[in-house]
C-alpha cells in the first residue's frame, strides 16, 4: 500500500475520529472541515484515484462506500440533505492520492460548488 496519510489511518499509525468502519471501508471526520459535517470515506483497498477505478473489480466496493455514506448521514441526522464529492487529480483538488468520498452536510449547499 502506498504511504499516504489515509494508509496510516487504516493501519492505525495515525489517530483519526472514526465514525464508521467495516471490513472494506473506513470513515472519519476531516481535520479541515468545509461544512459542519465533513466526513472522509475511504476504501481499505488501495485505489489511488477514480481514474484507477475498475467497474468489474470495484463496483461492490463503491457501493459499500455509498452505503456507508447513507448510514453515516442518517446517524448524524443530515440525511435530509448532504453532498458527496470525489475529487480526481490535482486540478480537481485531490491532495491525498487514495480514492475517497467527502460527505458534506449540516448546512445549505450552493451551486455551483466552485
Amino acid at each position: 500500500m502506498a504511504d499516504t496519510i489515509f494508509s496510516k489511518i487504516i493501519n492505525k499509525e495515525i489517530k483519526a475520529d472514526i465514525v464508521f468502519e467495516s471490513d472494506k471501508v473506513l470513515a472519519f471526520r476531516d481535520i479541515n472541515p468545509q461544512a459542519p459535517v465533513h466526513i472522509i470515506i475511504i476504501p481499505k483497498e488501495e485505489i489511488s484515484r477514480i481514474n484507477n477505478f475498475n467497474s468489474k473489480k470495484h463496483s461492490e466496493l463503491l457501493g459499500e462506500m455509498i452505503d456507508a455514506a447513507n448510514k453515516i448521514a442518517k446517524d448524524l441526522k443530515i440525511d435530509d440533505g448532504f453532498r458527496l464529492v470525489i475529487n480526481n487529480g490535482e486540478k480537481a483538488g485531490q491532495s491525498v492520492f487514495h480514492l475517497h468520498i467527502h460527505l458534506l452536510g449540516g448546512r445549505q449547499m450552493h451551486w455551483p460548488p466552485g
